[in-house]
């Protein structure tokens, strides 16, 4: 489907055809996991990389790929690679640039579980990462080595709030010879298209805002095509030839979309972390009302922000929509329809005070995750962050003195409610 549609109309019929055998208007799910051949010469083509189409559900999938195709077109890719969680996307963005002894530079503001599979994890692969303040240019410039291989970093960083200067990332990246790989998870497609500002690969775990209901896990890898991957030697896997492939070279063969065969013909085949029918089935209904909820999750958590910032218990938001905010122009420009919804609130009475106000919430779900209709809250410290140092967790603006608020699409009253009840036992 053109990507010239809007938005919204993207995001209900990108991927979505009548199915051919029954006429079905939704998305079947195809719960199998193999596919008949037409003959011989079907399946040897199919497994030479000489024809599209299905073989094996590990690898592709007919309701899967209506959700990468849906993804791609809002996020303006050339093709996307669905896998079973953020994390899987995470290694299938990078497994085809890395090596033993490679390594990327990543913001130190990243989500702990990334900074932990980033930074222990990956070791075991034998590639490292260098951590830098990305608004330090000066400092991610000098990071970057003979061994670097991609720039990592999100969008809206989670929990902190803080807004990534993506042309700025892209530029260093461009004049490296390297790819910058975005998160765009906590502002999805509707706040930000990172391809446009100059990202070549953009991941999500479609868990959170993509899918909205907290019923499915789910990842993705959307590919700009935009990348020259034989520019220089640094990306074997895709510049030279395959022996898998009787030495087929995935950049020369596919152009453009040489990033995505990768991910499918390879990294599926090869890591197995593949998405199930049902999961994208879920996830695709979502998507329906991807806009709709997130005009809704932003008008609240401005309102929340607002109310929290004046309140005295309060010491600090971290939500980049307020004018208090260092991020508030930079947020005009990267995600100019609003800042998201998921910021980091510090309280005045510590960690007794953020331990308190949890237990006390009534409305608030005590959840370790984000994105969903539902307003969810979480001491980062103790759980999603706990591995980390105390300066990595000073960087990430999860202290022991901070809390994490996704807010959810209730009432906005009813939410401030809430928190109002739970700072008055908190802090009594």
């Amino acid at each position: 489907m053109t990507n010239t549609l809007g938005f919204d109309t993207l995001q209900i019929h990108a991927g979505a055809r009548p199915d051919p055998a029954t006429g079905a208007r939704q998305i079947p799910i195809y719960q199998t996991t193999s596919y008949v051949f037409r003959d011989a010469d079907h399946a040897a083509a199919l497994f030479n990389l000489q024809e599209v189409g299905y073989i094996y559900s590990r690898l592709t999938n007919p309701t899967v790929s209506a959700l990468a195709e849906r993804v791609a077109a809002l996020e303006g890719g050339v093709g996307a690679v669905c896998c079973s969680s953020g994390h899987a996307a995470q290694i299938m963005a990078l497994f085809p640039l890395m090596a033993p002894g490679c390594n990327i530079v990543a913001s130190g503001r990243l989500y702990g579980g990334t900074v932990t599979q980033f930074s222990q994890t990956f070791k075991r692969f034998g590639w490292s990462t260098h951590f830098v303040d990305t608004d330090d240019l000066a400092a991610v410039e000098a990071a970057i080595d003979a061994d670097t291989r991609a720039i990592f970093v999100e969008t809206i960083a989670n929990p902190g709030g803080y807004v990534t200067d993506i042309p700025a990332m892209a530029e260093i990246a461009n004049r490296h010879g390297i790819p910058l790989i975005v998160d765009n998870t906590t502002a999805t497609p509707y706040l930000c298209r990172p391809i446009e500002l100059g990202a070549t690969l953009v991941v999500h775990s479609m868990t959170k805002y993509m899918t909205g209901n907290g019923t499915v896990m789910g990842g993705v890898v959307v590919d700009s095509g935009n990348f020259d991957w034989s520019q220089n030697d640094k990306f074997p896997s895709l510049s030279q030839p395959e022996p898998a492939y009787h030495g087929l070279k995935f950049h020369e063969t596919f152009g453009a979309l040489a990033f995505t065969f990768h991910g499918i013909a390879i990294g599926l085949r090869d890591l197995g972390m593949t998405l199930n029918a049902q999961a994208a089935h879920y996830t695709l209904m979502g998507i329906e009302t991807l806009s709709l909820r997130m005009e809704r999750h932003i008008a609240n958590a401005e309102k929340v922000a607002k109310w929290l910032e004046a309140d005295p218990r309060v010491e600090a938001v971290t939500y980049a929509g307020l004018d208090s905010s260092p991020y508030k122009e930079r947020a005009g420009k990267i995600v100019p329809k609003g800042a998201g919804a998921l910021f980091t609130v510090t309280l005045k009475g510590g960690y007794d005070a953020c331990v308190k106000l949890v237990d006390s919430l009534e409305l608030f779900s005590h959840v370790a995750n984000l994105g969903d209709t539902r307003s969810l809250i979480i001491h980062p410290a103790s759980t999603t962050h706990r591995q980390l140092t105390a300066e990595q967790l000073e960087a990430a603006n999860a202290a022991p003195n901070v809390v994490r608020l996704s807010i959810g699409t209730e009432e906005a009253a009813d939410i401030i409610a809430d928190l109002d009840q739970g700072l008055a036992k908190a802090t009594a």
